[in-house]
């Protein structure tokens, strides 16, 4: 059986939500705001070590691909938040969508679609 690895998701989780930590616990990284775009860096990086291609658009969005063609399936969220948002505010779409593909490129399975997290 499959399964993700939970402590490198917990891990990328932990991470991310110490970037625009508030003494409150929570987490601000408004769009475009120095905390979000080290979160975007962070993130790219993470990309970056998972071997995947990726790519950016002209509204700041990141894109990441596994597998060739289309249509593709997309998954994930956004890793800006709102003021004080709690530390999954986005980032849980984000990084669960990104360990499932690390996941399944970890056991070299070919998917009927591209996978766009």
């Amino acid at each position: 059986m499959m399964r993700i690895n939970l402590p490198r998701l917990r891990k990328d989780l932990e991470d991310l939500g110490e970037i625009g930590k508030t003494p409150e616990g929570g987490v601000w990284r408004s769009s475009f705001s120095e905390a979000d775009l080290e979160a975007r860096r962070w993130y790219l990086q993470r990309l970056n070590d998972a071997g995947l291609q990726h790519w950016g658009d002209a509204a700041g969005n990141i894109y990441a691909r596994l597998g060739a063609g289309s249509p593709a399936v997309l998954a994930g969220s956004h890793v800006d938040s709102v003021p004080n948002g709690g530390r999954f505010d986005g980032a849980l779409g984000v990084m669960a969508a990104f360990e499932c593909l690390r996941t399944i490129k970890d056991h070299s399975i070919r998917t009927k679609l591209p996978i766009k997290p």
